[in-house]
């Protein structure tokens, strides 16, 4: 009983819960800020890089190297390395403007810079799912290289790749809480000074409730859309 009574107060006190809730729920606003942010631009930085990446023509060969030495480093770095790079070398570096960033505003650099790397080569497995007749097709009609992929091949290739995607921006969700490490107060790291003042693990507790009341309906999403595509080509099947 007496081990039973140590575990329920060290993670399920229900007044150090409900003490600890506003304190991580504003840090969490943090985190959410960050997701938000930090999505908007993935979204468009990765596709502006798998396009890149794509074009044709020796010319553009230094540009292809470019978009793939940029998604090799970044998939292949820890992102907690690339925090600490981001987050303690930026101010580091003593100038003007890079330097002076909010500790926010250095978490959701990290952010971008990680997961465009992952999300452009989801777009780039769109694109490269689509039939090259469609391309052929719309070359054919005198459309250029970046036309035909506006107008025909990425619209084609973003709804194949939504549920990636989302899952993708599950695991930035989660990792807005490792950004913690160079200093941004979001749930994580309020629920770290909570319990240290508590003497006990509840505040955890508290920040991964708003983390999965976020992620299990996102998780839950993708698998229906997942579901129902399945459920769509196997009806076109026949």
């Amino acid at each position: 009983m007496h081990a039973l009574h140590q575990v329920l107060h060290a993670f399920f006190d229900l007044h150090s819960f409900t003490q600890d809730m506003p304190d991580v729920w504003a840090g969490f606003q943090i985190n959410l800020k960050m997701m938000v942010i930090a999505e908007v631009l993935v979204l468009v930085l990765a596709l502006a890089l798998a396009l890149l990446r794509g074009l044709p023509g020796p010319a553009a060969k230094p540009l292809r190297a470019l978009a793939i030495a940029y998604t090799d480093f970044f998939r292949g770095t820890p992102i907690i390395i690339v925090a600490y790079f981001i987050g303690l070398g930026l101010p580091g570096l003593q100038l003007n403007f890079i330097s002076t960033l909010s500790i926010t505003t250095y978490g959701v650099i990290v952010l971008t810079l990680v997961y465009t790397a992952y999300v452009t080569e989801v777009y780039r497995a769109g694109i490269e799912s689509v039939h090259p007749s469609q391309r052929a097709a719309a070359r054919s009609l005198g459309l250029t290289y970046m036309q035909a992929m506006r107008y025909v091949i990425v619209p084609q290739a973003v709804r194949r790749v939504i549920p990636p995607l989302l899952n993708d921006f599950v695991g930035l969700q989660k990792d807005t809480a490792l950004v913690s490490v160079i200093g941004v107060g979001e749930a994580a790291a309020l629920a770290q000074n909570a319990s240290s003042i508590d003497g006990n693990f509840v505040s955890y507790l508290v920040a991964a409730v708003f983390f999965i009341l976020i992620t299990i309906p996102l998780a839950r999403f993708t698998d229906h859309l997942v579901a129902t595509r399945e459920r769509r080509e196997r009806a076109q099947a026949f």
